[in-house]
């Protein structure tokens, strides 16, 4: 007679995956240092992140906290972290961070344009003008010749941050 709970031999079984304790490990790891790279964020970009409520408040504990108090409530909000989808956090920080990248690049490509029109004159002054018509030639040809004199003289140069200010601005407005 067979039994009510027994398989026939052709069903499939359900597949159990072991997961090693090494790699379970990782696992806390990870969203150990996840977190903390959230308490490090300022509480302004941290409104920002798709938090439960429950981590938002362990994050903002631990911002307060420090030595073997901060160490303990990394551990908790990584305990936290294995019972909610941390995906959507990740990719979050993700853009976060590589909006802060790109930022950087932005202000590293003004400073090259600009000691670009310092160096070169009216080549670069002309580039500058065929990419952003608007522009007030004269303001930016006066304002080169200040920082080449202040540059020569040795002074630190407000012209090259007036260069600088001007250039971000109409990035800014291109965009």
């Amino acid at each position: 007679m067979a039994r009510k709970n027994q398989k026939a031999p052709w069903e499939e079984e359900e597949e159990i995956i072991w997961v090693s304790k090494t790699e379970m490990k990782n696992d806390m790891i990870e969203l150990q240092q996840l977190g903390e790279a959230l308490v490090e964020l300022k509480p302004a970009s941290l409104e920002k992140f798709p938090l439960p409520t429950e981590l938002a408040e362990a994050i903002k504990d631990a911002q307060r906290f420090k030595n073997e108090a901060r160490r303990r409530q990394l551990q908790y909000i990584g305990r936290l972290m294995r019972h909610i989808d941390v995906e959507p956090i990740q990719a979050a920080l993700d853009k976060y961070r590589n909006k802060h990248a790109q930022a950087t690049a932005a202000f590293h490509r003004l400073e090259q344009q600009r000691d670009q029109l310092i160096e070169e004159g009216d080549t670069a002054i002309n580039a500058v003008i065929e990419k952003y018509p608007e522009v007030d030639r004269q303001q930016l040809r006066h304002l080169v010749r200040q920082a080449k004199k202040e540059q020569q003289s040795g002074k630190s140069s407000k012209s090259a941050r007036e260069i600088f200010q001007l250039l971000k601005t109409l990035e800014e407005d291109d965009q």
